[in-house]
Protein backbone atom coordinates (compact mmCIF):
# COMPACT_ATOMS: atom_id res chain seq x y z
CA UNK A 1 0.00 0.00 0.00
CA UNK A 2 0.85 3.42 -1.09
CA UNK A 3 0.79 6.82 0.29
CA UNK A 4 -1.29 9.08 -1.06
CA UNK A 5 -1.37 13.51 0.11
CA UNK A 6 -5.06 14.49 1.61
CA UNK A 7 -4.52 11.11 3.94
CA UNK A 8 -5.78 11.71 7.57
CA UNK A 9 -3.84 9.43 10.33
CA UNK A 10 -4.49 6.09 10.06
CA UNK A 11 -5.71 6.00 6.74
CA UNK A 12 -4.10 4.04 3.88
CA UNK A 13 -4.40 3.98 0.16
CA UNK A 14 -5.96 0.51 -0.93
CA UNK A 15 -6.67 1.07 -4.53
CA UNK A 16 -5.86 3.74 -7.29
CA UNK A 17 -7.33 3.70 -10.85
CA UNK A 18 -8.43 5.71 -14.05
CA UNK A 19 -11.79 5.20 -15.84
CA UNK A 20 -11.22 2.05 -18.29
CA UNK A 21 -9.29 2.30 -21.39
CA UNK A 22 -12.14 1.94 -23.67
CA UNK A 23 -13.27 5.82 -22.74
CA UNK A 24 -9.94 6.77 -25.07
CA UNK A 25 -10.28 4.25 -27.97
CA UNK A 26 -12.89 6.89 -29.67
CA UNK A 27 -10.53 9.64 -29.42
CA UNK A 28 -7.52 7.30 -30.33
CA UNK A 29 -9.68 6.26 -33.62
CA UNK A 30 -10.17 9.97 -34.16
CA UNK A 31 -6.42 10.61 -34.43
CA UNK A 32 -6.04 7.56 -37.04
CA UNK A 33 -8.70 9.19 -39.19
CA UNK A 34 -7.33 12.22 -38.73
CA UNK A 35 -3.96 11.62 -39.66
CA UNK A 36 -4.92 9.35 -42.73
CA UNK A 37 -7.38 12.27 -44.11
CA UNK A 38 -4.38 14.81 -44.17
CA UNK A 39 -2.26 12.42 -45.20
CA UNK A 40 -4.25 11.98 -48.50
CA UNK A 41 -4.53 15.80 -48.66
CA UNK A 42 -1.00 16.35 -48.72
CA UNK A 43 -0.50 13.40 -51.50
CA UNK A 44 -3.67 14.07 -53.43
CA UNK A 45 -3.10 17.67 -53.59
CA UNK A 46 -1.29 18.92 -56.37
CA UNK A 47 2.30 20.90 -56.14
CA UNK A 48 0.86 24.51 -57.38
CA UNK A 49 0.97 28.19 -55.95
CA UNK A 50 -2.48 27.56 -54.24
CA UNK A 51 -1.71 24.14 -52.98
CA UNK A 52 0.56 25.53 -49.81
CA UNK A 53 -2.76 27.94 -48.70
CA UNK A 54 -4.50 24.22 -48.84
CA UNK A 55 -2.67 22.04 -47.21
CA UNK A 56 -1.74 25.04 -44.35
CA UNK A 57 -5.88 25.01 -43.91
CA UNK A 58 -5.96 21.04 -43.89
CA UNK A 59 -2.74 20.58 -41.83
CA UNK A 60 -4.83 23.30 -39.51
CA UNK A 61 -7.71 21.90 -39.34
CA UNK A 62 -6.16 18.65 -38.58
CA UNK A 63 -4.12 20.23 -35.53
CA UNK A 64 -7.81 21.75 -34.07
CA UNK A 65 -9.69 17.94 -34.41
CA UNK A 66 -6.72 16.46 -32.60
CA UNK A 67 -6.70 18.89 -30.18
CA UNK A 68 -10.29 18.82 -29.52
CA UNK A 69 -11.17 15.30 -30.10
CA UNK A 70 -7.99 13.51 -28.96
CA UNK A 71 -5.65 15.56 -27.03
CA UNK A 72 -8.61 16.71 -24.48
CA UNK A 73 -10.52 13.11 -23.69
CA UNK A 74 -6.76 11.64 -23.41
CA UNK A 75 -6.10 14.46 -20.40
CA UNK A 76 -9.65 14.03 -19.13
CA UNK A 77 -9.25 10.49 -18.85
CA UNK A 78 -5.70 11.15 -16.75
CA UNK A 79 -6.92 13.75 -14.89
CA UNK A 80 -9.57 11.45 -13.87
CA UNK A 81 -8.82 9.43 -10.83
CA UNK A 82 -10.72 7.17 -8.21
CA UNK A 83 -8.82 6.06 -5.30
CA UNK A 84 -9.94 3.41 -2.57
CA UNK A 85 -8.52 4.09 1.19
CA UNK A 86 -9.18 2.61 4.11
CA UNK A 87 -11.87 5.51 5.12
CA UNK A 88 -13.41 6.40 2.20
CA UNK A 89 -13.85 6.49 -1.45
CA UNK A 90 -12.14 9.73 -3.13
CA UNK A 91 -12.88 10.77 -6.50
CA UNK A 92 -10.59 13.50 -8.25
CA UNK A 93 -10.90 14.97 -12.10
CA UNK A 94 -9.80 18.07 -13.91
CA UNK A 95 -7.05 18.55 -16.44
CA UNK A 96 -6.88 22.98 -15.33
CA UNK A 97 -9.11 22.79 -12.36
CA UNK A 98 -9.45 20.50 -10.27
CA UNK A 99 -12.81 19.16 -8.25
CA UNK A 100 -12.88 16.33 -5.73
CA UNK A 101 -15.59 14.46 -3.88
CA UNK A 102 -15.12 12.08 -0.75
CA UNK A 103 -17.77 9.45 0.94
CA UNK A 104 -17.17 8.44 3.55
CA UNK A 105 -17.21 4.19 3.81
CA UNK A 106 -19.31 4.31 7.15
CA UNK A 107 -21.81 6.51 5.19
CA UNK A 108 -21.91 4.16 2.63
CA UNK A 109 -24.68 2.01 2.59
CA UNK A 110 -24.45 -0.38 -0.58
CA UNK A 111 -22.45 -1.24 -3.20
CA UNK A 112 -23.70 -3.07 -6.36
CA UNK A 113 -22.10 -3.04 -9.96
CA UNK A 114 -23.75 -3.88 -13.56
CA UNK A 115 -21.43 -4.82 -17.01
CA UNK A 116 -23.21 -5.27 -20.21
CA UNK A 117 -22.12 -7.67 -22.56
CA UNK A 118 -18.82 -5.93 -24.60
CA UNK A 119 -18.33 -4.15 -20.89
CA UNK A 120 -17.71 -8.01 -19.17
CA UNK A 121 -15.49 -8.80 -22.86
CA UNK A 122 -13.11 -5.68 -21.72
CA UNK A 123 -13.98 -6.39 -18.06
CA UNK A 124 -15.12 -2.92 -17.12
CA UNK A 125 -18.58 -1.75 -15.47
CA UNK A 126 -20.52 0.47 -13.40
CA UNK A 127 -19.81 0.90 -10.06
CA UNK A 128 -23.48 1.62 -7.79
CA UNK A 129 -22.53 3.21 -4.34
CA UNK A 130 -25.62 4.13 -2.38
CA UNK A 131 -25.51 6.30 0.74
CA UNK A 132 -28.71 7.50 2.22
CA UNK A 133 -29.18 11.35 2.31
CA UNK A 134 -29.43 14.05 -0.25
CA UNK A 135 -27.13 12.81 -2.70
CA UNK A 136 -28.55 9.26 -2.84
CA UNK A 137 -26.73 7.03 -5.57
CA UNK A 138 -23.25 7.92 -6.88
CA UNK A 139 -23.21 5.69 -10.26
CA UNK A 140 -19.83 5.81 -11.40
CA UNK A 141 -19.15 4.10 -15.17
CA UNK A 142 -16.44 2.67 -17.33
CA UNK A 143 -14.94 1.28 -14.09
CA UNK A 144 -11.88 -0.95 -14.53
CA UNK A 145 -12.62 -4.56 -12.62
CA UNK A 146 -15.08 -3.39 -11.50
CA UNK A 147 -16.66 -6.70 -9.78
CA UNK A 148 -13.34 -6.82 -7.70
CA UNK A 149 -13.33 -3.21 -7.17
CA UNK A 150 -17.04 -3.80 -6.14
CA UNK A 151 -16.53 -6.62 -3.19
CA UNK A 152 -13.14 -4.84 -2.26
CA UNK A 153 -15.12 -1.40 -1.34
CA UNK A 154 -17.67 -3.62 -0.10
CA UNK A 155 -14.98 -5.19 2.11
CA UNK A 156 -13.57 -1.75 3.25
CA UNK A 157 -17.19 -0.67 4.23
CA UNK A 158 -17.63 -3.32 6.27
CA UNK A 159 -13.99 -3.10 7.84
CA UNK A 160 -14.93 0.45 8.73
CA UNK A 161 -18.10 -0.44 10.43
CA UNK A 162 -16.36 -2.76 12.45
CA UNK A 163 -13.55 -0.64 13.56
CA UNK A 164 -16.19 2.41 14.56
CA UNK A 165 -18.40 -0.19 16.46
CA UNK A 166 -15.08 -1.52 18.45
CA UNK A 167 -13.79 2.50 19.25
CA UNK A 168 -17.75 2.99 20.68
CA UNK A 169 -17.29 0.64 23.05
Amino acid sequence: MSRAAGLVEGEHLVLRFHPHWKTVLRPLLILAATVAALLVVLIVVPSGSYSIGVRLAGSGLALLIIIAFTAVPLLRWRTTSYELTTRRLRLRAGIISRRGRDFPLMRISDVSFAQGLLDRLLGCGRLIVESPGEHGQLVLTEIPRVQYVQSRLFQLVEDEQQRLASEQQ
